[in-house]
């Protein structure tokens, strides 16, 4: 039995959801596991309503769950910025979610922008440090609003958040077993402290590791070589702020956001996982979304608790569906949500 706690959130992400845990109950249904699902109201009308974004209360009984299954966040009448922080963050940081895990995979029948590139070119993963670096927040104003005004937001590495990534990362390319390779992205030439910490962290880390060959790669070179070689990747790990920006290149090669799925991890603690699209409100209630992040993502709630054998059947599923749809793109799947959720709960 699992406790799943459930925040369908904004816009299209109740519907999202809701495919996600129809896909969940074929899978209870044929590998005899049980879920216990509580929803959550918090988003943007709970914030409209209640005029706070997500009480202490509630990150205490959040403790409790084995999984958090996350809808999306967004509201049109919230300005940036407010449910991202209030919500986004505050349950990576108290809940210490400290892994953002972003899988990088192209299916058959996915349309790529990179020329010539097929499913076997585009299949890594890259895991982002999730709870310190440029995201803490650390820093002010000084003279704010005039001509002389000073901002400053300071980057925050410890040994214990740096070291702990790396080991998780070489765990993963362990576990994965597939190239056994795992890339440092940073910038050590011109970060010359922050990234000189992760590079000893790292080079000390791999010597734990002698089955995982070890490379290293600037961030810039990094995103040049996403899109000319992907298939130069395993496995990469990263800061938060690098981790951010190259998972929405990874998101766009491997066929856009209707697609790419994420996890929050706390390998000690409760997880939580998403599709990255966001709430998408133009296409609320028209059952056009695509759903097959939220199906992903369900997928990686599922190998992370433990369920690998239902994990791959998700998977094997969802990506036989996704050779019968026109498009990845709201609107243009030839299918609608509701459908795409019934023909992979199907093939379960």
């Amino acid at each position: 039995m699992y406790n799943i706690a459930v925040i369908p959130g904004d816009g299209t992400g109740p519907e999202v959801v809701g495919q996600g845990i129809k896909v969940l109950k074929a899978i209870s249904k044929k590998y005899d596991i049980e879920y216990k699902f509580k929803e959550f109201p918090f988003g943007g009308d709970y914030y409209l309503e209640k005029g706070e974004t997500l009480p202490d209360s509630a990150i205490e009984e959040l403790r409790g769950f084995d999984a958090i299954y996350l809808g999306a966040i967004g509201h049109p009448k919230v300005k940036p910025g407010i449910l991202e922080v209030g919500i986004l963050l505050k349950l990576r940081f108290s809940l210490d979610q400290y892994i953002n895990l972003r899988p990088v995979k192209l299916y058959p029948n996915v349309e790529t922008p990179l020329a010539n590139k097929k499913p076997e070119d585009i299949d890594f993963v890259i895991v982002r440090e999730n709870t310190e670096g440029l995201y803490l927040g650390s820093g002010g104003f000084l003279k704010k609003g005039t001509p002389d005004e000073v901002a400053i937001q300071e980057m925050i590495n410890t040994r214990k958040g740096v070291e702990r990534c790396i080991r998780y990362a070489f765990e993963f390319a362990r576990k994965r077993n597939k190239g056994k390779k795992l890339t440092l992205c940073a910038k050590t030439n011109v970060l010359i402290y922050a990234h000189d910490l992760w590079m000893r962290a790292f080079e000390e880390v791999a010597k734990d590791y002698p089955d995982i060959t070890t490379d290293y790669a600037h961030v810039d070179a990094t995103t040049m070589w996403m899109v000319k070689n992907p298939e130069w990747f395993d496995v990469i790990v990263t800061c938060n702020m690098f981790g951010d920006i190259i998972t929405d290149l990874g998101a766009m090669i491997q066929g856009g956001m209707g697609i790419a799925a994420g996890g929050n991890i706390n390998p000690q603690g409760v997880s939580m996982f998403e599709p990255i699209g966001g709430s998408a409100p133009k296409y609320t209630g028209q059952n056009v979304i695509n759903p097959m992040a939220a199906i992903f993502a369900a997928q990686m709630m599922l190998e992370t608790l433990g369920e690998e054998k239902a994990a791959k059947a998700v998977e094997a599923s969802a990506a036989k569906v996704i050779t019968k749809m026109k498009s990845m793109s709201a609107g243009k799947m030839g299918y609608g949500t509701s459908e795409i959720g019934d023909m992979v709960a199907e093939g379960i």
